[in-house]
């Protein structure tokens, strides 16, 4: 069976930075698309980065240039390497995947994590 468990979260000043990580287990293919979602408090769940099969990202304009995906396959963990933390990044961060097919939109993941909090301060 499938699971996604988050890790890395916490409450850092802005300007500073984390590394989440997303352990995979029950696996037995490589799902089309893995990715970062997020949800602040009265605010619908977005996609915060993707990265497909074949290594292509995508990254939402809020935090392109400061987030980066990445994955290691051999220790089946996806990572997300975020810098210069701003307040507006405050949010629940869940790690999802597809199943073999599918795309790198919110509705087509099909497993998802229960979250890791990162919270912002100014």
């Amino acid at each position: 069976q499938v699971q996604l468990v988050e890790s890395g979260g916490g409450s850092v000043q802005a300007g500073g930075s984390l590394r989440l990580s997303c352990g995979v287990s029950g696996y037995t293919y490589s799902p089309a698309c893995m990715g970062w979602f997020r949800q602040a408090p009265g605010k619908e769940r977005e996609a915060v980065a993707t990265i497909t099969r074949d290594r292509w990202t995508t990254y939402a304009d809020s935090v392109k240039a400061r987030f980066t995906i990445s994955k290691d396959n051999a220790k089946n963990t996806l990572y997300l390497q975020m810098n210069s933390l701003k307040p507006e990044d405050t949010a629940m961060y869940y790690c999802a995947a597809t199943t073999l097919g599918g795309s790198c939109r919110k509705d087509d993941m099909y497993y998802w994590g229960k979250g890791t909090l990162v919270t912002i301060s100014s």
